[in-house]
């Protein structure tokens, strides 16, 4: 059960959602030696860390962090999305996974490149360097299907973030949430568990809001979204409005401590 408004309440004006042909309004920059998207007011003290799917950078996602970046003029934050795979992502027509070939290619990536103890490790090292760098005072992170993973095991004691979004999240495990230290919401699709979404909430202590999107697929707000279909931007558009609620909430209160 959700503890939060299912309504909307940020102070933001959302850009208009680009079906085909996205232009990117960031650039990119190095971390930790990865190829990094930098979107955002370079002036703000908030960030945001993304972790993508496994497709990587996508025209999707590349629009969503600078939805995350510039809608609110009032509370502005720096966005980064690091190449954790670099360069070299899962490809897309990979997915579903339904024969024996995607299956194989799907499951040899996750046991390498996706491995979460792969990305887990490099966190910290960036979020030091860019806070030195960029001046970031106070962070949230966001991930999409696979780096909703990294996000809940990113979320533990000694965390450097505020507050954590998962968007349709992949190996959702109800053993991850009691060690949740932060705000966290959750957005999950029609294609996630509801047994499994439900003994994960469960569990958790913290404040919290899962939102169900029952008429979306798993990856509309990354890679997989079709902005092309009305019915999946305007899916599109309010998870992102939920996410950035919840951050402006919770990083609000992080600021006042």
């Amino acid at each position: 059960m959700s503890m939060e408004s299912t309504q909307s309440k940020a102070c933001c004006n959302l850009p208009a959602i680009v079906g085909k042909g996205y232009q990117e309004k960031g650039e990119y920059i190095t971390a930790d030696g990865l190829k990094t998207y930098f979107t955002g007011s370079k002036d703000a003290k908030r960030g945001i860390l993304v972790i993508y799917d496994i497709f990587g950078f996508f025209p999707q996602t590349l629009q969503g962090a600078d939805i995350l970046a510039h809608s609110d003029k009032e509370r502005p934050y720096q966005v980064f999305m690091p190449d954790f795979f670099e360069g070299e992502p899962a490809d897309i027509s990979w997915y579903p996974p339904d024969n024996k070939d995607k299956e194989h290619k799907l499951g040899a990536f996750f046991k390498t490149k996706a491995a979460p103890p792969r990305t887990l490790e490099k966190i910290p090292k960036i979020v030091k360097e860019l806070s030195e760098k960029h001046g970031v005072e106070t962070w949230a992170i966001l991930g999409y299907c696979w780096g909703g993973k990294i996000v809940n095991l990113s979320s533990m004691q000694g965390t450097p973030f505020k507050a954590a979004a998962a968007c349709h999240p992949a190996m959702v495990a109800a053993a991850d949430a009691p060690g949740v230290t932060i705000p966290y919401i959750m957005l999950p699709s029609k294609d996630e568990s509801k047994d499994e979404v439900a003994a994960w909430e469960k569990g958790l202590k913290v404040p919290h809001q899962v939102e169900w999107f029952p008429d979306q697929i798993h990856g509309w707000m990354a890679a997989r979204g079709d902005l092309e279909d009305d019915k999946v931007r305007k899916g599109y558009e309010r998870g992102y409005k939920l996410v950035l609620d919840f951050f402006h909430k919770h990083m609000d209160s992080a600021s006042k401590l």
